[in-house]
């Protein structure tokens, strides 16, 4: 054990810092540390850590702010009031992202090739859907926080 982590130990725990503490070095130049005494090992004196009583604290500082329960309650209503403004917003954009995802569903990208063929091109068709569908992912993720949100007013 490093001499680091023995200090450590006798700093966090009050019952070792209590207990006599031998250490020994072997011919290999091996420290050990014991709380027993060793063969050629010599007794540890260490001073007592020093240690203060933290300031008593009070439940509310001195000279805070308070609001009182009507300016609160006003402060909860415009908050609520917010909430369910930016709701219905995000609840109109979550049904036009569908709306544009369905739409986006039913018609496929195409382009007419050299010989007056129609191909259909899947890539740009599934880089499309992929970028509807992060829409509506997106709004439907943000009705749900502010549903979260509205749910823990009072």
């Amino acid at each position: 054990m490093k001499p680091g982590y023995l200090l450590v130990m006798i700093s966090l725990c009050p019952v070792l810092a209590h207990a006599e503490i031998y250490k020994a070095v072997d011919a290999d130049g091996h420290v050990t540390y014991s709380s027993t005494p060793i063969k050629g090992g010599k007794k540890i004196i260490l001073e007592p850590l020093p240690t203060m009583v933290p300031p008593a604290r009070t439940a509310t500082p001195e000279g805070f702010p308070k609001v009182d329960g009507a300016t609160q309650k006003s402060r909860d209503d415009t908050r609520r009031k917010i909430l369910q403004d930016e709701l219905g917003t995000e609840e109109k954009l979550l049904e036009e992202a569908r709306q544009n995802l369905k739409e986006g569903e039913a018609n496929p990208e195409v382009y007419r090739g050299q010989d007056g063929k129609t191909y259909r091109n899947v890539a740009k068709y599934e880089e499309k859907i992929k970028t509807l569908k992060d829409q509506v992912d997106l709004h439907s993720k943000n009705v749900e926080a502010l549903q979260i949100e509205l749910s823990k007013l009072k």
